[in-house]
């Protein structure tokens, strides 16, 4: 199926996530406690001599769970006629605007056989993305609307890590790794996930982070192209529209 899906048809996406407080201690008492317990189930998965206080995993980890963390960016990338991949992020410190600006793109591009695709979309991306939307009060596009659908009507997803698995399930594998394999620039050459949040909170760069978040798009692009045995985007094709 995926050989006959049209360009133009595919929506990339990527997000940058961050905590939503600076540290644990700015945390309110009760946050501090939820941590605390959410940071022990975390701790269990690690070996005994990699384990860290409450304060250390939350600078780490925090990030990556809706529930203590918040969207900074969010890029997409739409394939033009002309072979070109345009570029656009939703980015900032007022989460709730960058969603609804989002959905409202989505909403403009989303229809029926149109596909959004990223790098483990279904587990992290889409997940993080539908939570956010709850808290901040946003009604979920029928697209995004999915919790109890069976993953046959999840079809307009196209998650480039589990094309990948061709029904094995036993690993993750990273878009790094998968950028190396292909001959792929990889995005991973300033910051990585881990380091977003200090990038966020301690320098305040927006922009930084921006950039990298297009990166990530831009290769997530060139890997689904690589599926389809498609020549590669080159830089010179690539549109950045803030």
């Amino acid at each position: 199926m995926l050989q006959h899906i049209e360009l133009q048809n595919i929506l990339i996406l990527d997000i940058e996530t961050v905590s939503k407080s600076p540290n644990f201690e700015s945390l309110t008492p009760q946050m501090q406690q939820l941590w605390s317990q959410k940071s022990a189930q975390i701790q269990q998965r690690k070996a005994e001599d990699n384990r860290c206080t409450d304060a250390e995993n939350y600078k780490a980890s925090a990030g990556i769970y809706a529930e203590f963390g918040k969207i900074v960016c969010i890029s997409v990338g739409i394939f033009t006629k002309e072979n070109q991949l345009k570029l656009k992020s939703f980015y900032g410190h007022d989460e709730a605007k960058i969603l609804v600006d989002f959905v409202q793109t989505l909403q403009q591009f989303h229809r029926e056989n149109r596909y959004i695709c990223g790098h483990n979309i279904r587990e992290f991306d889409i997940p993080y993305i539908c939570r956010r939307l709850l808290v901040h009060q946003i009604t979920l596009p029928d697209c995004l609307t999915i919790a109890g659908k069976k993953p046959w009507q999840l079809e307009h997803f196209l998650d480039t890590m589990n094309l990948w698995k061709f029904g094995d399930y036993k690993h993750y594998t990273s878009l790094k790794l998968l950028c190396s394999l292909f001959n792929i620039p990889s995005p991973k050459d300033d910051i990585d996930g881990a380091a977003v949040s200090i990038s966020y909170w301690k320098d305040d760069d927006l922009n930084g982070i921006k950039n990298y978040c297009k990166k990530d798009v831009v290769a997530t692009a060139r890997l689904l192209m690589r599926y389809q045995c498609r020549p590669l985007v080159e830089d010179t094709q690539i549109i950045y529209t803030n």
